[in-house]
């Protein structure tokens, strides 16, 4: 619990130094900043954007290449509508995978669509068509939970559903991410972060990683894995390599939209030391997402 607390009020002191950073002369002077620094064994990275005024209105770490996880699932769904139209009405076949992945981050509808829409080419042509600085794509390809992605990009991602799709592309993913499930279809309780720290109406897709197959408490009935050639993440035997981008340590992350319209864009990418609790990382997050809404409100109101 302490170390929580820490992280949080690390969390709130950076926040605070970028709202001041951002403050114009005369306005209302920022919160003073908590002594303290944002522990060395947790990685932390946040960016908030403001549809209505166009612009980041707060971020910390925003670049930093994090593995995604389940959220790379918003790229797979858009990758579909790319391959087969976004008109082309979706037959009952593939909505039975979209929606799941989508609400209830289902990973077996993630390695089916993974495997029949080209795998790590999936990434690559999400980078070009969306202008992604940070994303990159698995170097294990069958392992679609490695993705390199930043909370700059997730928000990018965002974006283009909310202002760049077709009309019926935005209004599937953000309908369905509205719609989003507390209980995922592998049992773990999804909601952390967004869901449970920010007020009014959500939408969500979390991500996380390396906290077992089983949940400690499942909320539903986990749904058995299906072995198709792919999968979120590896064994931890097989490490793997990825230049700069961390594998192993629990990861725990929490995206999508507040207010009217979908007005304001959050990512909340978390990695924990190894060891880390589920119970104490959907804390951790929780009270993260919770100080960033806070700090981004002072700041845009």
């Amino acid at each position: 619990m302490n170390k929580i607390r820490s992280t949080t009020i690390a969390l709130v002191a950076a926040a605070a130094m970028a709202a001041t950073a951002v403050l114009p002369a005369g306005a209302q002077e920022a919160p003073a900043a908590p002594q303290s620094v944002v522990s060395s064994d947790v990685t932390v990275a946040f960016a908030v954007f403001d549809r209505t005024s166009n612009r980041t209105t707060l971020q910390y770490n925003e670049h930093k290449k994090i593995r995604s996880a389940s959220v790379v699932k918003i790229l797979i769904a858009l990758d579909y509508f790319e391959t087969y139209g976004a008109d082309t009405e979706i037959p009952a076949a593939d909505l039975a995978l979209l929606q799941p992945m989508l609400r209830s981050s289902d990973d077996n509808a993630a390695s089916e669509l993974w495997v029949r829409l080209g795998w790590e080419e999936i990434v690559e042509r999400a980078v070009v068509r969306l202008h992604l600085h940070d994303t990159e794509p698995p170097v294990n390809v069958g392992f679609w939970g490695y993705t390199a992605l930043s909370a700059a990009d997730v928000v990018t991602i965002y974006r283009h559903v909310l202002d760049e799709a077709r009309p019926k592309v935005r209004d599937f993913v953000m309908g369905n991410l509205h719609q989003a499930t507390a209980c995922a279809t592998d049992g773990f309780d999804q909601s952390f972060g967004i869901p449970r720290a920010v007020p009014g109406d959500v939408a969500f897709k979390q991500g996380w990683s390396r906290f077992g197959d089983v949940p400690p408490r499942p909320c539903v009935e986990p749904k058995p894995k299906i072995a198709n050639g792919a999968a979120k993440e590896g064994p931890l035997s097989e490490r793997g390599v990825a230049a700069d981008l961390d594998l192993t340590s629990p990861a725990m992350h929490t995206t999508g939209t507040y207010g009217g319209g979908d007005r304001k864009i959050m990512a909340v990418l978390t990695l924990e030391p190894e060891g880390t609790t589920w119970d104490e990382s959907a804390q951790r997050i929780t009270l993260v997402t919770g100080a960033v809404y806070l700090a981004e409100r002072f700041i845009a109101g």
